[in-house]
């Protein structure tokens, strides 16, 4: 018999491992994490960050308590959008998140860096182990829901939280055009490969709503998330209108504050997991 590689996908032999797949990462022995939720897309600039931010406050708000490990490590935005500047700290026991002013626990590489406007220049393996370490090095305390903010794509990233982490589901986002929805499907295909369950799609930047009239103007045209959805078999629909007022949020740090029940209808399959 052949030293097995650990590589399933290259490999016909029907023994253990295949059956549980790759081992998980263990995570902190102090943490405490009920269920992990990833939110990704096949593409750059839709709306991940801010998709995952109100998922988290919404959770927060809902009396349970939540948490965003920041996967994005060249591009992290999710500390700023919640106000946070600060550095982690930690012992010998591990690394203690940020929290928000109304209790999301937050970790990301911008809390770790010496300025956070240094830019991380890393290779994949690297980017991938430091994604690894927010999970077995950090303190979780007392987690009922966390989101993992995803970089775009389906490459090291993406693959090393869905192999590495127990994750209980994904959620996509995506916007109205076309050819976005066709890269954002690649992402769909990579969860149903790795066998995690899509709980939904967030179509962000879907319409803009007159503030004088209160009519829906679709300024990217009409949508086709109903069919997109259809065709994957995505049963929950959310939709984040194109508001100055979100954006202003993230930029000022006061994301917890907005207003808006968009994506009430997937905390509620978050929780009914």
């Amino acid at each position: 018999m052949s030293e097995c590689n650990h590589d399933c996908s290259s490999c016909s032999a029907n023994c253990g491992e295949r059956e549980g797949g790759i081992p998980k990462e263990e995570m902190n022995k102090m943490s405490d994490i009920g269920k992990v939720i990833g939110v990704v897309s096949g593409k750059g600039g839709v709306g991940k960050s801010l998709v995952t931010s109100l998922l988290a406050v919404n959770t927060q708000r809902s009396g349970l308590s939540s948490a965003i490990l920041d996967a994005d490590i060249t591009g992290p935005s999710i500390p700023s959008a919640f106000g946070i500047h600060g550095k982690a700290q930690g012992t010998e026991n591990g690394i203690f998140p940020a929290e928000s002013a109304h209790g999301t626990k937050i970790m990301s590489i911008n809390l770790l860096l010496e300025d956070e406007k240094d830019p991380v220049v890393w290779r994949g393996p690297v980017i991938a182990g430091v994604v690894k370490q927010f999970w077995t090095d950090v303190i979780w305390d007392k987690v009922d829901h966390m989101y993992v903010d995803m970089p775009p794509g389906t490459g090291d990233v993406p693959l090393t939280v869905f192999q590495s982490l127990p994750v209980d589901g994904i959620v996509i986002v995506t916007s109205p055009q076309e050819l976005v929805e066709s890269v954002v499907g690649k992402a769909v295909r990579m969860a149903r490969m790795m066998n995690i369950p899509v709980l939904g799609i967030v179509e962000n930047m879907s319409y803009f709503e007159c503030p004088d009239c209160g009519k829906q103007h679709k300024l990217f045209g009409e949508s086709r998330i109903e069919a997109f959805a259809a065709e994957y078999g995505i049963d929950t629909i959310c939709r984040l209108p194109i508001d100055p007022k979100l954006a202003a949020a993230c930029d000022k740090g006061t994301i917890e504050l907005y207003e808006g029940n968009w994506l009430d209808a997937l905390n509620a399959k978050i929780e009914a997991l």
